[in-house]
């Protein structure tokens, strides 16, 4: 993951150059929020999905970047004090602080629009068709039917504004939503890319469900019994504002079992590509038994 994880760096720093116009400062910005760290679980998804059909390697890695630029974006906005007035991440100040908070909002913006203006490049995939199921996924995925939609119902539910009692099924959709769904993204992009027939593709998107689902347990996990100089955010957040998560739902034991649970079904998604996702079922366990 480190090497691809830095190959992703790469791509997106050639993909945000600077030119000593005045709008550099947003673009530096861009740099600031997007280069330089985090796991990038999702650009990793999209290069061994992609790997399974033998998708060019720049192909792949211009989605890649696409990904991770709306997941810094949403970041960056997630961080605003509107939102959940943090001032760490990756274990540095978020953009706002780092800049300003319009700054911030503008930078965000600014990711959220390359990432569309990536995918739809000639040099992502030579058929249009493709480009455009790309981008509409991606739209999807990360709209407000999909990540923006999850993340106004966990404002809404933070603040009281939800009626009915927030359970395993209320707690379980939102972050399908939120989390879930650039994820699943992710994990098909290399289909889409490679042409793949649906029951590959579906195949893919079971496994990415149960991924994403054991991915924010053991997130709520972490926020627990993680300290904020190894998750590069700050711990304890959910708790201290009181929300409603697997942990304080389930409870230790039983979250961090249902986490191990949907790790392995993701693995078992995954038979009908043999050997060759033996990577894909790694990053299933490490999702669960990772520190940060």
């Amino acid at each position: 993951m480190a090497a691809e994880a830095q190959a992703v760096n790469d791509h997106l720093d050639s993909l945000m150059p600077t030119s000593g116009d005045p709008e550099d400062r947003v673009v530096e910005a861009m740099r600031y929020a997007s280069l330089d760290g985090g796991k990038r679980l999702r650009p990793f998804l999209v290069l061994q999905s992609a790997g399974l059909f033998s998708v060019a390697r720049t192909c792949a890695l211009n989605v890649a970047a696409a990904i991770e630029m709306v997941h810094c974006y949403s970041l960056v906005h997630d961080d605003l004090p509107a939102m959940d007035n943090d001032d760490l991440r990756r274990g540095r100040p978020t953009t706002h602080r780092a800049y300003d908070e319009a700054t911030a909002i503008l930078a965000g913006d600014a990711l959220l629009t390359k990432a569309f203006e990536v995918l739809a490049l000639g040099g992502t995939h030579a058929d249009p068709a493709v480009r455009s199921d790309l981008v509409l996924e991606l739209a999807l995925a990360s709209g407000g039917r999909g990540m923006v939609g999850g993340q106004m119902i966990d404002l809404m539910a933070e603040r009281g504004l939800l009626d009915g009692v927030q359970d395993v099924a209320a707690i379980t959709r939102m972050h399908t939503m939120k989390t879930g769904r650039l994820i699943s993204f992710s994990t098909i992009a290399g289909a889409i890319l490679g042409k793949a027939p649906r029951p590959l593709r579906h195949a893919l998107a079971a496994y990415a469900h149960d991924l994403g689902l054991a991915f924010q347990i053991a997130d709520d996990l972490l926020d627990v019994e993680g300290s904020t100089a190894t998750l590069g955010k700050t711990a304890g957040k959910d708790q201290a504002a009181g929300k409603s998560t697997f942990v304080s739902l389930l409870g230790l034991d039983r979250a961090r079992e249902q986490a191990r649970a949907l790790s392995e079904q993701a693995v078992g998604h995954l038979d009908v590509f043999d050997e060759k996702a033996d990577l894909l079922r790694e990053v299933a366990r490490f999702v669960v038994e990772r520190e940060n």
